[in-house]
C-alpha cells in the first residue's frame, strides 16, 4: 500500500472553505429556525451506531457502510442515515412519551463510495421525523414543512415530485406475480434507468396488455390527471388504497397553499427499503439529482419494539447550498486598517460596532501587502492610518 501524498483526503471526503461554510451555516440556521416554528423538537444521535441494530435497519447498502470494532469486538458503523438512529430513540429513551413524536436534526452521515463514484461520503442532512400519526395530514405536514424550509433557505425555483410505493408494488406484483421479478424492474425505477426498464419490459413473457400495462407507468408524471389513468392500471385492493391516499393528501396541500410546487411521479421508487406509502423527491433547477427526499414508513418501529406509523424528509445541506448558489460574506462585513499609532482607537471602534451585532475586521496595515486589493473584498473600510486628527475618526 502505497503513503497518500501529503495533500490527498480519503475518498469523498471534502474540505469545506470559508464562504461555502458561512452560506452552509446560515442556510442550515434559517430551517432549523422553520422546525422550530412547527413544533419539531432538536434531538442528536451518536455518530456511531452498532451494525446488527441500526447498521442493519438503516437500508443503505452493506458495502457503503463504514464499519469498525470496538474493544469488546462489536462491529460499529459510522451513522449512514437519521430515519433508523431516531426509530431507535423513539423506542428507548423517548419511550415514555407519548405519540405522536415531532423532531427535527442536523447531522453529518457518512457512506462509503466506490471509486468512480464521485459522490461525497460525508455530508450534513437535515430533516424532520414524525413518528406515531399514520394519517393523510401528517404526510401533507412534512411535505409543505420541506417546502417551507426550502423557501427559508432562499430557494426560488424548485419541484417536489409525490408518488406511492404501494402503487408501484401492487402494479408490478399484479402483472409480473411475484417479488423476484418485480425487484428487478423496481431496481431500474430507482435508477431512472427508463431505458433499460423499457427494454427489459419488452423481452419478458408477458401477454401485449400487460406490457403495455408496465410501460404505461412510465407516463405516469404530471398533474392529477394522471390519478385517472393509474386507476385503470391496477384494480386490486393495494392499488386503489395507494391512489386514495394520494387523492387524500393532495387535498391536504391544496389547503396549506403549496400545490403550485407538486407534481406527481407514480413510478417513483426510492433507495430505502423501508419506505411502505408516499414517498416524495425535491429538485432544483440548477441540479440533475435530488436535493432532498422522504417518505412514509410503517414497518420500521416495529423493529425496535415500539410499533407506529412514521413519515418525514431528509434535506442535504451540499446539495441545497449549491442549488442556491454560495455568497461572498465578506461583503457583509467592515475592515478597520490601522497603523501601529492608531491601534488603539481601531480596537475601540471595533468593539463598537460588535455590540451593534455588526461583523468587524481588524487589519494591521503593517501585515498587509496590498491594501487596494484587500479593501475591494468588503462593503465598508475604515481607516486609522498616520498621526490622529482633531475631532476626527481616521485619517488615510
Amino acid at each position: 500500500m502505497t503513503k497518500p501524498f501529503m495533500f490527498e483526503k480519503p475518498l469523498g471526503m471534502r474540505d469545506i472553505l470559508p464562504t461555502l461554510f458561512e452560506t452552509k451555516e446560515r442556510i442550515a440556521h434559517e430551517m432549523k429556525e422553520e422546525f422550530t416554528s412547527w413544533g419539531y423538537r432538536s434531538i442528536q444521535t451518536p455518530t456511531l451506531e452498532y451494525y446488527e441494530t441500526v447498521g442493519v435497519e438503516s437500508a443503505i447498502l452493506d458495502q457503503q457502510l463504514f464499519k469498525l470494532l470496538d474493544q469488546q469486538g462489536r462491529t460499529l458503523v459510522l451513522r449512514p442515515d437519521m430515519t433508523a438512529p431516531i426509530a431507535r430513540l423513539a423506542a428507548s429513551s423517548l419511550k415514555n412519551e407519548a405519540y405522536p413524536l415531532r423532531l427535527s436534526y442536523h447531522s453529518t452521515l457518512f457512506r462509503a463510495q466506490q471509486h468512480e463514484g464521485g459522490k461525497p461520503a460525508e455530508f450534513e442532512q437535515l430533516g424532520v421525523e414524525l413518528v406515531g400519526d399514520g394519517t393523510s395530514s401528517a404526510d401533507g405536514e412534512v411535505i409543505a414543512l420541506m417546502i417551507a424550509a426550502l423557501q427559508k433557505a432562499g430557494l426560488d425555483s424548485f419541484q417536489v415530485a409525490i408518488g406511492h410505493i404501494g402503487y408501484v408494488n401492487a402494479l408490478l406484483l399484479d402483472v409480473v406475480g411475484n417479488e423476484e421479478r418485480a425487484n428487478r424492474l423496481r431496481r431500474y425505477l430507482y435508477e431512472k434507468n427508463y431505458v433499460g426498464y423499457r427494454q427489459h419490459v419488452k423481452s419478458l413473457n408477458l401477454s401485449s396488455i400487460d406490457k403495455d400495462r408496465l410501460l404505461t407507468l412510465l407516463q405516469l408524471r404530471g398533474g392529477r390527471e394522471k390519478l385517472a389513468t393509474a386507476k385503470e392500471l391496477v384494480q386490486t385492493e393495494q392499488g386503489q388504497k395507494a391512489l386514495q391516499e394520494l387523492v387524500e393528501l393532495l387535498e391536504v396541500l391544496d389547503h396549506y397553499g403549496v400545490a403550485q410546487y407538486v407534481k406527481l411521479d407514480l413510478n417513483l421508487v426510492m433507495h430505502m427499503s423501508y419506505y411502505t406509502g408516499v414517498v416524495f423527491e425535491g429538485y432544483g433547477d440548477r441540479l440533475g439529482t435530488p436535493l432532498c427526499s422522504g417518505g412514509r414508513y410503517d414497518e420500521l418501529l416495529e423493529k425496535f419494539d415500539r410499533p407506529a406509523q412514521a413519515t418525514g424528509f431528509g434535506i442535504r445541506l451540499d446539495l441545497l447550498v449549491e442549488a442556491i448558489g454560495a455568497s461572498n460574506s465578506n461583503k457583509k462585513q467592515t475592515c478597520i486598517i490601522f497603523s501601529t499609532e492608531r491601534r488603539q482607537e481601531a480596537i475601540q471602534l471595533a468593539q463598537e460596532k460588535r455590540a451593534e451585532a455588526k461583523a468587524v475586521i481588524l487589519q494591521d496595515l503593517s501585515g498587509v501587502r496590498n491594501v487596494d486589493i484587500l479593501s475591494e473584498q468588503f462593503e465598508d473600510v475604515i481607516y486609522f492610518i498616520g498621526k490622529a486628527k482633531q475631532g476626527g475618526q481616521g485619517n488615510e
